[in-house]
């Protein structure tokens, strides 16, 4: 079937990352499967994470459809986008639905995109793992392929400005090898795998970053544990808790 809304928007933010003279490392691409289903999972720490894990599956000549939350479907400019690219819309209240929605898609060789923390952390260290990703694959019969992405944070996330006119700032992907989402373990067993697997692929991306603050004024972005001013996942909890 052909790609009408998919493949434009992948020129385009091609084109308006080189605008941007983004430096763009991934390494890893060939461990996603060039054909048939698989679950592609990753940290969550900006907006626009789906679309750098989405070109890391460039190179394999795939197109990811992500399970995004289901508000970004209304919105008026995102969401035909969103349904025209065939991403999959989340419901938290009735998310049988998109399980299904995603599980057809697996099924019929798509690659599906995942964030098992489910929410932006903004701490920008690894969330507790939900175990979805990991029951779609042992229930599709796919691998799960960990990834992890690192500078997207200072583009746009979760309680900071968004800030588009900023050029030359690094990505860094991480794609590891493929885990198998055997049916005969325990779903949540493959799950701390699966999250231990990102957790190194995070660190490998964080020390692979080829950029650290310049002053006291630009540590927001790196976690307290590397010495930054992003809030602890402790005051994470403590400031949703109130």
């Amino acid at each position: 079937m052909a790609e009408l809304v998919y493949r434009p928007v992948v020129g385009f933010a091609q084109t308006l990352f080189k605008a941007w003279d983004l430096k763009i490392d991934c390494k890893g691409s060939e461990n996603i499967p060039r054909s048939g289903g698989a679950v592609l999972v990753s940290n969550h720490i900006s907006y626009l994470d789906f679309v750098f894990n989405g070109l890391a599956a460039l190179p394999q000549k795939r197109l990811v459809r992500f399970m995004a939350k289901e508000s970004v479907f209304r919105h008026k400019i995102s969401g035909p986008l969103m349904r025209g690219m065939k991403h999959i819309p989340v419901d938290r209240k009735q998310g049988e639905a998109a399980y299904a929605h995603a599980l057809d898609s697996l099924k019929s060789g798509e690659v599906i995109g995942v964030f098992p923390e489910a929410t932006i952390s903004q701490s920008f260290t690894l969330k507790g793992f939900k175990s979805g990703a990991a029951r779609l694959a042992q229930e599709a019969g796919v691998p799960l392929i960990p990834m992890a992405v690192w500078g997207t944070q200072r583009l746009w996330t979760k309680g900071q400005p968004r800030n588009f006119k900023r050029s030359h700032i690094p990505i860094t992907i991480r794609v590891g090898e493929a885990i198998e989402a055997s049916k005969d373990k325990y779903a949540g067993a493959i799950t701390r795998q699966l999250r231990e697997r990102v957790q190194e692929l995070l660190e490998a991306a964080q020390r692979a970053y080829p950029v650290r603050p310049k002053d006291a004024n630009d540590t927001w972005w790196m976690p307290a544990h590397l010495g930054g001013t992003a809030p602890t996942p402790e005051q994470v909890r403590e400031a949703e808790a109130r």
